[in-house]
């Protein structure tokens, strides 16, 4: 029973400390959601040069992108003009950081390291794009987008950044960041007290033991911050919370695969060795020059930024952010009830036909999915399914070489018919 009792309250006291910020980052989102004009990006980062990469690290920072949703928006940029080069920038940078992780860094980790993160993601943006630059010369087939962005009044435009903020956004990144809070409590709980002081005088191999579990893990750069905070609670080196704090947000196995078939060999490498050997260098350099006051942790009840904010307003936060968390879990059942509609009916339209999709893994790649392949000629109705892969088409004409196409388009890799 006690072990309950501590576990809850860990996990408590971490989401009372994040939510106020989370719930801020979460508004700024959908003002960047709402008003970012995907065309104007793509003719900003149409060059090999620096000064594009540069915006594309820049605007890549405080998008909270993880590995998996950052795809479609960097390659909905490169079909719109963006060049290698800056599209690796904005791969590399997007999902280390956020509006809202930076704000939830400053939370639980201190001032020191949510400047450390956004500052790392802005060197290592540029490094990867700038390589990508030296490296890749040849033309690359890019697609025009021919539908104008509408410009929205003033009310819907309010209504259409709440809803991708404290819906849409929560919808895709609530069941990773619970993932890190619950792992996070239980670190606490079962992890003995200065753990990892024994290894303290094996910084590489602290770090590179990180590495290793982070480079194939899927976490958002959200739901990383209260695992790298209960880590550094038990003795780990800030520069090996670092380390995971890029690399588990910023790779896994499913955007290394989709990344190779969609931008390239070359390009793909260098987005990983960038992310791995930045990490590396970084993380070696904060254990070694900076003063590890900067990044005590002995309680994370007790960080002296704290006092910035009244309890009453980081309770009132958490139970907000629980409200919206379950909210979007009520919409998501409701949409999927209404897409089991969708399923029976196109089941029994003439002609259907079932593609496997690889790379699916949230709400937003089944959108991008289903938008570009709608735009098929002689397509009719469209669903993807992200938990099978599987995407039905209806149409009067259906070629499976344009599916193919606009898969691709949207940023993910066509297996085939079914």
């Amino acid at each position: 029973m006690d072990f309950f009792f501590s576990f809850i309250k860990s996990f408590w006291s971490l989401l009372v400390e994040m939510s106020p910020y989370l719930l801020f980052g979460f508004l700024f989102a959908g003002l960047l959601h709402i008003y970012l004009q995907t065309e104007q990006v793509g003719r900003m980062l149409n060059k090999n040069t620096f000064s594009s990469v540069l915006n594309a690290t820049l605007l890549g920072i405080p998008l909270p992108l993880c590995s998996c949703g950052v795809i479609p928006a960097g390659l909905s940029f490169y079909k719109n003009g963006a060049s290698k080069g800056p599209t690796v920038s904005f791969l590399i940078s997007t999902p280390q950081t956020g509006i809202d992780s930076i704000l939830a860094t400053y939370s639980l980790l201190g001032l020191p390291m949510a400047i450390i993160r956004p500052l790392v993601a802005l060197t290592t943006g540029i490094a990867g794009g700038a390589i990508a630059n030296r490296f890749e010369h040849t033309a690359i087939e890019q697609y025009s987008n021919s539908k104008e962005e509408k410009r929205l009044s003033f009310w819907p435009s309010v209504h259409k950044v709440f809803r991708y903020g404290f819906v849409e956004l929560i919808q895709d990144i609530s069941k990773w960041l619970l993932i890190g809070l619950l792992l996070a409590a239980l670190i606490a709980v079962v992890v003995p007290d200065n753990f990892f002081i024994q290894y303290a005088n094996y910084p590489w191999l602290n770090m590179l033991l990180v590495l290793a579990a982070s480079v194939p893990l899927y976490i958002c750069a959200t739901g990383s911050i209260p695992v790298a905070a209960v880590l550094m609670m038990k003795g780990l080196s800030p520069g090996a919370a670092l380390v995971f704090l890029m690399a588990g947000p910023a790779t896994n196995i499913a955007t290394i695969t989709v990344l190779w078939k969609t931008i390239g060999r070359k390009a793909t490498l260098t987005y990983l060795i960038t992310i791995i050997l930045g990490a590396l260098f970084f993380g070696y350099l904060i254990d070694l020059f900076l003063p590890v006051s900067w990044f005590e942790m002995s309680n994370h009840n007790h960080h002296g930024h704290n006092h910035l904010l009244p309890e009453w307003l980081g309770i009132l936060s958490a139970v907000v952010l629980l409200l919206l968390i379950v909210n979007g879990y009520i919409f998501k059942y409701l949409t999927k009830k209404k897409e089991k509609q969708r399923l029976q009916k196109i089941n029994f339209m003439d002609g259907v036909r079932v593609f496997k999709v690889e790379g699916m893994t949230c709400k937003n790649c089944k959108a991008h999915v289903e938008r570009d392949v709608a735009e098929v000629f002689g397509v009719s109705e469209v669903i993807a399914t992200v938990e099978t892969g599987e995407v039905k088409v209806s149409g009067s004409v259906i070629d499976p070489s344009k599916i193919k196409e606009a898969v691709e388009r949207a940023g993910y890799t066509f297996l085939g018919e079914k």
